[in-house]
């Protein structure tokens, strides 16, 4: 099924339950990932790979670690899917300020986990929030998975949110594959800076994958 595959889409692994965090998950899911990327490595290394599994901030560098030893990395091809994190804030600003979620399109940067999620709420065109609307909001935002967990009372986590998250994501990498121009996601990928090896931040999509951090 990997066989010259332009696109892998990952969410393999085991989910959270009640009183859980991702953390919680590595143990699991870090041996699944290495098993999958070794073999995506090996039938389609060409291809652009979007990590689902949590926790995304470690999965991600593991992904790397396996494509580097095989001699394959690319990192303009390697991401962590951090969609699901965009569409919580458009939908919970829309909520609040009456507006359809699809109008918006809030940035989220830094990771896909507790407090490394972070949502740029003062970069809303048109949109104005106080002090304390940022705070509730930078806080469900970053609790939204948590809730979804506690609220199924241990019959898994945000499945249907994710599905769309991951479609939303491969849908926009085919369309900057097959030429389109402006396509800009949020992703979890190698960074360029000094502090943090990957960070999640809006990435500019092409042919090859990710053509510019914006």
């Amino acid at each position: 099924a990997l066989e010259g595959a332009d696109i892998v889409l990952i969410s393999a692994g085991v989910a959270r339950k009640p009183g859980m965090d991702r953390s919680d998950l590595f143990n699991v899911n870090a041996g699944i990932i290495r098993n999958l990327i070794s073999q995506v490595a090996r039938a389609c290394p060409n291809a652009c790979i979007g990590i689902i599994t949590n926790p995304v901030n470690t999965m991600v560098p593991i992904a790397a670690e396996v494509l580097k030893k095989a001699g394959v990395y690319n990192p303009n091809k390697l991401f962590g899917v951090t969609t699901l994190d965009i569409i919580r804030s458009n939908t919970f600003v829309g909520e609040l300020k009456n507006l359809d979620p699809a109008t918006l399109d809030i940035p989220v940067i830094g990771g896909h986990s507790g407090v490394t999620i972070l949502p740029l709420l003062s970069q809303i065109p048109g949109v104005s929030l106080t002090e304390q609307e940022v705070a509730d909001l930078t806080k469900r935002i970053q609790n939204a998975g948590t809730e979804v967990v506690e609220a199924k009372a241990g019959g898994g986590s945000a499945t249907l949110a994710m599905g769309q998250a991951a479609a939303r994501f491969a849908l926009s990498l085919v369309r900057a594959m097959q030429g389109d121009e402006n396509v800009v996601e949020c992703g979890y990928v190698e960074s360029e800076g000094e502090y943090a090896r990957f960070f999640a931040q809006p990435l500019l999509l092409g042919k090859e994958g990710l053509v510019q951090r914006l």
